[in-house]
């Protein structure tokens, strides 16, 4: 019978030993999963998660978040939704994204930002050439996602959001992020946790590519009975 040397069993029970650590301390870094809340919500809320190709992220009313954090209604005044990606600081700033670039961002713990962007129209419509999937959520469900999408803003002493550059896309904003990005924490484990924020059955472990957060939806929304939001199609409050 075959047998591994005793070097590369070693070796190999040490990569997976790190690895696992990796992941629990992915799980446990910042933004952390948000399980409470004092955000309170009236309606059902259709959400949409959206797939950029490497990046996902949430797409939702914006009166709710800017409630929260004024300095968003003061930059996007007239918006009624709003598209929330968090990532790497350099990389997701870049003008060109280099090979040095995503090796940094991938195998070292770096700073993140959040991307904010206004949708001025139906999520639906604005975002048809992109990869997406809605969710309804109910009240709870609703406050949780908010909750964890404002704390994953770097805040100052007087609660200010501090911006970092102007974006790229559209009508967009850069903001400092909370925790920091790495190989097992990155956007698309930013966009699980905030799914698991909400209630969903998702594990942010090793939800490293979009792949695995469409991949999820999909069969999340298959199994699903209840259809889209009572105010789907129509602008929020």
């Amino acid at each position: 019978m075959f047998s591994l040397p005793e070097s590369v069993k070693k070796s190999a029970g040490g990569f997976v030993l790190l690895i696992s650590l990796l992941v629990v301390s992915a799980c446990s870094t910042k933004p952390h999963v948000v399980k409470q809340t004092e955000i309170s919500v009236s309606a059902p809320k259709e959400i949409y998660i959206v797939s950029h190709g490497w990046h996902t992220g949430f797409v939702v009313p914006a009166s709710t978040i800017q409630s929260l954090l004024p300095q968003l209604r003061d930059r996007f005044p007239d918006t009624p939704y709003m598209e929330f990606g968090w990532g790497d600081k350099s990389y997701y700033q870049a003008e060109e994204v280099t090979s040095g670039l995503t090796m940094r961002a991938i195998f070292w713990p770096t700073d993140s930002v959040i991307y904010a962007v206004a949708v001025p129209e139906r999520p639906d419509i604005h975002i048809s050439e992109s990869e997406a999937e809605a969710l309804c959520l109910d009240n709870e469900q609703y406050s949780l996602l908010i909750s964890f999408i404002e704390h994953s803003f770097y805040k100052d002493s007087d609660g200010n959001i501090i911006k970092t550059k102007d974006g790229t896309d559209g009508d967009s904003q850069f903001y400092k992020g909370e925790g920091q990005y790495y190989l097992v924490n990155t956007c698309n484990t930013w966009t699980a946790k905030g799914l698991k924020s909400a209630g969903l059955s998702i594990s942010p472990a090793f939800k490293i590519t979009a792949g695995s957060i469409m991949g999820y939806l999909s069969r999340h929304n298959k199994a699903q009975t209840g259809g889209a939001c009572p105010t789907n199609g129509a602008k929020p409050h």
